[in-house]
């Protein structure tokens, strides 16, 4: 059973924005860091190695916590294994889902198909509560040399526009990008499109391995609707105040 949260451990508007990478195989840490960080954050995020370690469990365990649940597993294949892929995570209840927009329009549309179609609803944001999706455009730890190796030719704002426009074609909710393509793909996409918001550092913590990355007040001023934030959490004496601090950082830049 999911923990209902005191209402008021919930998250004011600027920490609604920061989804905390929780780094780890163990459910044990991800769970205690989890709790710890209610009202902290907007809600956690769990990846390819946590649920390769621990499956539907590992997350249910989280969710059990109280955080919304990120599920950032990049579902990349046929579109009917993505859509077989995408309908079994709804039993997760995830709040917001990843697919890879290089997956390609039919794709991206069995997606959004498998729950329930385009503009049925759309997470912690409204609607009937279905997972917001959101297509993952270049990797933050790729810069444009990287591309280049991958056949993929010009600049990484091409590349990332290319993909969200495909993307939003498609009817899915938002793509996952980095700060520095932030203020062209809300240009470009419009003010109802999400941006999830990865390599967001801030100016007190070191790149680590993302090549492309800004602050949250940057980020945030650029149009970014989410951010995704982990070591500068996580790897902090005291998560939570680090968390606090990033939110402090996003509501100077008015969100």
């Amino acid at each position: 059973p999911t923990m209902e949260q005191d209402p008021d451990m919930t998250p004011a508007e600027p920490a609604r924005r920061i989804l905390v990478a929780l780094d780890t195989a163990e459910v044990a840490a991800a769970c205690a860091l989890a709790e710890r960080l209610n009202g902290a954050v907007g809600g956690v995020k769990l990846g390819l190695e946590f649920f390769t370690a621990n499956g539907s469990p590992g997350v249910e365990a989280v969710a059990a916590t109280g955080q919304p649940i990120f599920l950032d597993l990049k579902f990349h294949d046929i579109p009917t294994t993505v859509a077989g892929a995408v309908g079994a995570a709804l039993a997760l209840k995830p709040f917001m889902l990843t697919v890879h927009a290089a997956g390609g329009p039919a794709m991206l549309r069995a997606a959004m198909d498998a729950v329930g179609g385009p503009g049925s609803g759309g997470g912690p944001t409204g609607g009937d509560g279905r997972p917001l999706v959101v297509a993952v455009t270049v990797l933050t730890s790729l810069g444009e040399d990287d591309l280049r190796l991958i056949g993929q030719d010009g600049p990484v704002i091409e590349q990332a526009g290319r993909l969200a426009d495909l993307a939003r074609g498609a009817g899915i909710d938002g793509v996952v990008c980095s700060p520095r393509e932030v203020a062209a793909l809300r240009a470009r996409c419009g003010p109802d499109f999400k941006l999830v918001v990865a390599g967001v550092r801030p100016a007190w913590a070191g790149a680590d391995d993302q090549k492309r990355f800004a602050t949250p007040a940057e980020a945030v001023a650029e149009g970014a609707d989410f951010l995704v934030i982990g070591r500068p959490i996580t790897g902090a004496p005291d998560p939570v105040e680090a968390a606090r601090r990033i939110a402090a950082e996003v509501a100077e830049a008015g969100g």
